[in-house]
């Protein structure tokens, strides 16, 4: 046998080691492990025996739980425990205490290290617990049937159902009936005695079940609980906001995301109960009082409720006082401290009806408006008059608390401003940012939802060529036909007609100034808006110019409050100039690829189109159609009738090209009197059908002149790709050869490239 290589020191990478000293260090640490395998290869047990011996040593370790829990359960399958105590059962229980204490010693320490409990581990534990509750009641039979120590597996069933996965319970009780059927055959199987077992299993079962159920039903009612704690909290941290007016029931609330709302609202309210809380317990510290109390005036000035106390007694009611009787009414009433001694009768605040000896009240009065807020109260049950010096302390500390509500409702006031401020530039850049017109009106109404409750939004513009006119060019909200909404799209109708929308732009401000119902109120053109309690018009201009107005409706009431309509304001001024920047735009972008005279595409735009068009054929193996067009004797038309004329019939011919394509074609002014159309997916046979329907209209045209009616016709040639020229210049020469094929043959017609090969193909 050779010998062992001795064990070497385990190499680590230094901190900060590169990538290859790291690879290096690896291979070095495989090393050892390398020549072991090859030790094990070549059956060299000198190397082998201490690999094989640690994982022999760790498989026994990782099977003792098991292999304690068949022993045992072995043993008492066997009755082993019914007899006197033997070493045998001595060493077995021993064994089992080992066991047990090993395996919660484990868990403890994972626990500590806050590791969760395995399903492997919390069975291996729940199974020893099982064996060792009916190894310990069946010690304590002394040979009888039924042992006094059988309530023990029963609870202890219930203990590892309450504590264990359901699954583990479940494997558990599985192993629980186990042992009582092994019981029940260990006997003999004897008829008599299968429904004392029956009973055994069936108790095991029914105290995990029920425990179980009981359990659920503690953990159901508990999260209950915390959640309408959770709940009860909340509405009182909303209740002491509004109170403290952190937060107000006003129009302008919706402005703000709930969440954040909420979050301002729980921090001010927290911060101003410990501010509260601290200004109590200095009361009562300072002037030695029984009770120590803040109540809080509500909003109509009718009531006061116990908002905090520091008191021995139990009976400080939380029921609202009436704010005009009593001590606490006689200081909001008077506005200045009350102090009273003696036998103090008109004490309501006490629900077992005790008289305070000595009372002093002071009102927190708010020195911006003089109103009342609230009453702190303390008094005392000796009969020790409150001195005057103890008066101003406790004005002191209701000043004190009303100062840190002040200072907590600025702190609120100035968050919100900052997040208003910073929504309104916001909104300013997002409307700065749209060049095109359906961008302007997604931003404006987006814009518009994001700063007040908006369920119905429109933006309805005048018309460019005729202003008298106004049209909805956009409308957002009203689904269906449940406000009236339903159509608005693209209505037109007359600036002078005295709808809302239109008085609204002719005046130039928000209308309507009162509330009204839009349910009977017109107002776009003839048509009313229902389900909306609140209606806004803002008017959309452009320096002196007004262009237009967004519409917002809200089915609440008071949705826009003065606030909420000026900022809307100022963004509808900005719309309008985004509005009138994206006009230009698209005015300029039309006057570059548009021909000046006719409206239809240019010539440089048409070259743009069809080599598109052409590539597209090219990739998907379609046909494309080129026709090519022009006015027959259109320069004896310009020599005879003049040019304005001829720009006439120019631009008749053009609206009934344009008319008679589809709305896939691209219509074209190729030059002088020339046209063209590109024809995506069109074979010859159907470029044919529309050459001919356009030939035909415009031979219908009749223009009229000083000179008389004029009518023109079109010679028209048309090419198809791939079949008539697989590449641009070779479609183009083609549909022209067969547009002059046209004109040399008569003129007012149209030739096909495909007409013009047939007759060859019929030569050959």
């Amino acid at each position: 046998m050779s010998e062992p290589l001795p064990a070497l020191p385990p190499v680590r990478a230094p901190v900060g080691a590169t990538p290859t000293v790291r690879r290096r260090l690896a291979l070095q640490r495989s090393r050892p492990l390398l020549i072991r395998a090859y030790a094990l290869l070549l059956g060299d047990a000198g190397l082998a025996g201490p690999i094989a011996r640690r994982r022999a040593a760790r498989f026994v370790l990782r099977s003792l739980p098991a292999l304690v829990t068949v022993a045992v359960g072995a043993l008492v399958a066997l009755r082993g425990f019914e007899s006197a105590a033997g070493w045998g059962q001595v060493a077995a229980m021993a064994v089992l205490a080992v066991a047990l204490g090993a395996l919660v010693w484990r868990r403890v320490a994972r626990a500590a290290a806050g590791e969760q409990a395995g399903y492997r581990e919390q069975l291996e534990l729940g199974s020893l617990f099982v064996v060792a509750a009916y190894a310990v009641a069946q010690s304590a039979s002394f040979g009888h049937a039924e042992s006094a120590f059988q309530p023990v597996v029963y609870l202890v069933m219930a203990f590892l159902v309450a504590f264990l996965a359901p699954g583990v319970g479940a494997g558990l009780v599985a192993l629980a009936v186990t042992l009582e059927a092994l019981l029940w055959a260990g006997r003999g199987a004897r008829v008599a005695e299968l429904p004392e077992a029956v009973v055994h299993a069936g108790f095991v079962t029914v105290f995990a079940v029920l425990y179980y159920a009981v359990l659920a039903g503690q953990v159901a009612a508990s999260r209950r609980d915390e959640r309408l704690a959770i709940e009860r909290r909340m509405k009182e941290i909303d209740h002491l906001a509004r109170a403290f007016r952190l937060s107000v029931a006003a129009p302008d609330d919706a402005q703000d995301p709930a969440e954040r709302e909420r979050r301002w609202s729980e921090g001010a309210v927290i911060e101003i109960e410990a501010a509260v809380g601290g200004a109590l317990e200095v009361a009562v510290a300072a002037l030695r009082c029984h009770t120590c109390a803040l109540f809080w005036l509500s909003e109509d000035e009718k009531t006061l409720t116990l908002l905090d106390c520091r008191s021995p007694s139990e009976a400080v009611g939380r029921e609202p006082l009436p704010a005009g009787e009593g001590p606490l009414g006689g200081a909001v009433r008077r506005r200045s401290p009350v102090r009273l001694h003696g036998e103090v009768k008109a004490v309501s605040y006490y629900a077992d009806g005790t008289r305070p000896k000595a009372l002093l009240a002071a009102p927190l009065v708010d020195p911006r408006g003089g109103h009342v807020r609230g009453v702190v109260l303390v008094d005392r049950m000796e009969p020790t008059p409150f001195t005057e010096a103890e008066e101003k302390l406790l004005v002191t500390l209701a000043a004190e608390i009303l100062r840190a509500v002040g200072a907590e409702r600025l702190m609120k006031d100035v968050r919100q401003t900052r997040a208003e401020v910073d929504r309104f530039y916001r909104s300013i850049e997002r409307l700065n940012r749209t060049r095109k017109l359906s961008e302007v009106y997604d931003a404006l109404v987006g814009v518009a939802s994001e700063m007040v409750t908006v369920d119905f939004a429109a933006v309805a513009l005048r018309d460019e060529v005729d202003p008298s006119r106004v049209r909805v060019v956009r409308v957002a909200g009203g689904e269906g036909d449940r406000t009236g909404a339903a159509g608005l799209d693209d209505l037109e109708f007359a600036m002078g007609d005295g709808c809302l929308v239109s008085s609204a732009i002719k005046i130039d401000d928000v209308l309507p100034v009162n509330a009204l119902d839009p349910a009977k109120t017109r107002v776009f053109g003839a048509v009313c808006l229902r389900g909306l309690a609140s209606l806004k018009i803002f008017p959309l201009k452009v320096g002196e110019r007004s262009i237009g107005a967004l519409v917002l409706g809200a089915k609440r009431a008071g949705a826009y409050g003065r606030d909420a309509v000026q900022q809307l304001l100022v963004i509808s001024m900005h719309a309008a100039q985004s509005i009138d920047r994206a006009r230009l735009f698209d005015q300029t972008e039309r006057l570059a690829t548009t021909d000046g005279l006719t409206g239809l595409t240019n010539h440089r735009t048409f070259q743009e189109r069809l080599d598109a068009h052409l590539g597209q054929a090219q990739r998907y193996g379609k046909r494309t159609s080129l026709l090519l067009c022009d006015i027959d004797h259109f320069k004896s038309v310009n020599d005879t009738y003049g040019h304005p004329v001829g720009d006439q019939v120019l631009r008749g011919v053009a609206r009934t090209l344009a008319r008679a394509a589809r709305g896939t074609d691209v219509v074209a002014r190729y030059g002088g009197e020339e046209f063209a159309i590109v024809m995506p997916e069109t074979d010859t046979g159907g470029a044919m059908v529309i050459a001919e329907r356009i030939r035909e209209k415009v031979g219908q045209l009749v223009f009229e002149t000083e000179q008389g009616p004029l009518k023109v016709t079109l010679s028209l040639g048309v090419a198809t790709f791939p079949d008539d020229g697989a590449q641009k210049p070779a479609l183009i020469e083609r549909a022209d050869a067969c547009l002059y094929h046209a004109k040399r043959h008569g003129r007012n017609q149209s030739v096909s490239a495909a007409s013009l090969r047939a007759p060859r193909r019929a030569a050959v």
